[in-house]
């Protein structure tokens, strides 16, 4: 039986070199069928707004996840499979990606920067509401803000409220996990995008009077609610975000229950169900 020889340090060499100028020709048809989807586009009379599809793009970044294994680590995998569909949005229809730095510069930094590499324009602002008003006004950019309690007690999401107002439209990372590289949580708020919202998990802003101790506790383990004060009536604006088969009345029914009252609720987006990573998976 014949032995297969094994390849010399050359012979391994010239594979990757093989597999790296492979990979780029991929890139470069990936480019192509883009530009063909941006005329397709413009002759249909579709080409207005973000190119942002944050449906689409949290299941390719679970599928991503599902599939990898091997040498390489997945926090390299996701950021190189992040720059290519962020750079590629952006061909599209060019955006900037504004971000809160109130929470602390460097961590929201990496994660506009991982998650939409550095082609993308990149505008700091000290405080979320300046970064919304920054979406308003544009076309179709993007704004990040950290889904965590406000530093300042603004409770900025009531800007969200209106009709016609910015919505909450995704959450990063999209896939999390312990050890991430962005782990810092972060809503996404752009100009709402009906034919590519995704709804899993629903977002409110609820107007809360009569808060205590005992009105958060009683608020249901499903909710992830992030909570600012509200000087009114001895009161708090929350911000709720809730998963598939929760619905907000359970909120208010255990708000109420606890001795508050909701003055107040609006619906300010919604966005992918969180894909976690880890040892209980």
């Amino acid at each position: 039986m014949q032995t297969q020889t094994p390849l010399s340090l050359a012979d391994l060499r010239a594979e990757i070199d093989r597999i790296d100028e492979a990979m780029h020709r991929l890139l470069m048809e990936r480019s192509a069928i883009i530009d063909r989807l941006v005329q397709v586009k413009r002759t249909a009379g579709a080409e207005s707004g973000s190119a942002f599809r944050p449906a689409r793009e949290a299941d390719m970044m679970r599928r991503l996840v599902e599939r990898h294994h091997g040498l390489l680590p997945l926090d390299t995998v996701e950021s190189i499979w992040r720059v290519i569909i962020a750079t590629f949005t952006y061909v599209q229809a060019p955006y900037s990606v504004h971000a809160d730095l109130a929470v602390g510069e460097p961590a929201m930094r990496d994660s506009a920067r991982f998650h939409f590499g550095f082609t993308v324009p990149f505008v700091p602002h000290m405080g979320a509401r300046g970064v919304i008003d920054a979406v308003k006004a544009s076309k179709g950019d993007l704004g990040l803000i950290a889904a965590v309690a406000p530093g300042a007690g603004d409770p900025w999401w009531t800007a969200l409220e209106a009709e016609g107002a910015p919505k909450i439209i995704a959450r990063l990372p999209f896939v999390e996990r312990a050890d991430h590289p962005a782990g810092l949580p972060v809503f996404v708020v752009s100009h709402p995008i009906d034919d590519a919202a995704v709804r899993e998990v629903r977002v409110y802003s609820l107007r809360v009077t009569g808060w205590s101790a005992a009105a958060g506790r009683g608020i249901p383990a499903f909710a992830e609610v992030v909570v600012a004060p509200d000087e009114a009536l001895d009161g708090a604006a929350l911000l709720a975000s809730l998963p598939p088969g929760h619905g907000v009345d359970e909120v208010i029914t255990a708000l109420t229950e606890a001795g508050a009252g909701v003055r107040a609720v609006a619906e300010v987006g919604s966005h992918a169900a969180i894909h976690r990573v880890g040892a209980e998976t």
